[in-house]
């Protein structure tokens, strides 16, 4: 076996996140024989085949999972190493990547926007928008601002606010009504937890993986969910319905990834973060007006 070339790491995880050689090139900004060649470099070196080549694209091979979870604490572990060297020699002027929910980054962090950009000049900052599970390594983010009821072993932060949800319907709507369901991964929530507990599936209409999507869809139809309160109390045509489930509450925290603590430059972007949401903590949290 040869000695592995880290760099092949990079075209590895690209085509396993896009599935295909020709969308890895465009991430990568490389050429589709690079990419191949990379991948056969990597395939060789490591004793075998990483993918499954169909019409479809490139599958990953189900034994193969392990070597792409490895591939990512690698990659994870590098761009610590690069941002550790660059927090500590004063670099500035970089990118600062800050993912959030859906949720969170089209309302309070859309509001801050303008004054966080101000506090963290020269550097630049890029919101990325994601419901799915938190991978910081594969987002390649700096820091995150995320509900959850703990942070992932990976990753060190505070707790910043109370998220608190509510059941909503249109005004206009009386009498019982269907549900829309909390599906993909808000199945994970406090509130989709509870409703799968307590509510008949034939009671449910429809569904969506985004609450923000579910604001829209409650707000033009006749049925009911639960929502996070920032969501559901900004639309004038919904109302809470009280008594129907019990009031949920989900502590908002700012995190970065556990070998990332010690950058200065995140640090302060997380403090700025923390400053800038105290004026907006009640209707994060659904408090009554």
């Amino acid at each position: 076996m040869h000695n592995l070339n880290w760099d092949d790491l990079r075209f590895v995880l690209a085509v396993a996140d896009t599935g295909s050689v020709n969308a890895a090139a465009k991430v990568l900004g490389v050429n589709h024989a690079t990419v191949l060649r990379r991948i056969a470099s990597f395939e060789e070196t490591c004793g075998g085949p990483v993918f499954e080549r169909d019409r479809s694209g490139y599958r990953l091979r189900p034994n193969r999972a392990p070597v792409i979870e490895a591939a990512r604490l690698a990659a994870q572990h590098v761009q610590s190493a690069k941002t550790l060297m660059q927090g500590q020699s004063g670099v500035v002027g970089k990118t600062l990547k800050l993912t959030s929910t859906d949720t969170f980054c089209q309302t309070v962090l859309a509001w801050i926007y303008p004054a966080l950009s101000r506090r963290i000049q020269p550097d630049r900052l890029v919101y990325m928008s994601s419901n799915a599970h938190l991978d910081m390594a594969r987002l390649r983010a700096d820091i995150a601002l995320r509900p959850a009821v703990a942070l992932p072993d990976d990753l060190i932060g505070k707790k910043i606010a109370q998220m608190g949800f509510a059941v909503y319907r249109r005004a206009t709507v009386t009498g019982p009504t269907k549900w829309l369901g909390l599906t993909g991964p808000l199945e994970r929530s406090k509130p989709a937890q509870w409703m799968a507990k307590e509510i008949d599936t034939d009671d449910i209409c429809a569904g969506a993986d985004s609450f923000s999507m579910l604001t829209q869809m409650i707000a033009r139809g006749n049925a009911q969910t639960i929502l996070p309160c920032i969501l559901g109390d900004a639309v004038p045509d919904l109302v809470r319905i009280p008594d129907v489930a019990p009031e949920f509450s989900v502590p908002v925290w700012v995190a970065c990834h556990r070998d990332l603590a010690g950058s200065e430059r995140l640090q302060s972007l997380m403090e700025s973060v923390e400053k800038l949401l105290q004026s907006h903590l009640s209707a994060i949290a659904g408090a009554p007006d």
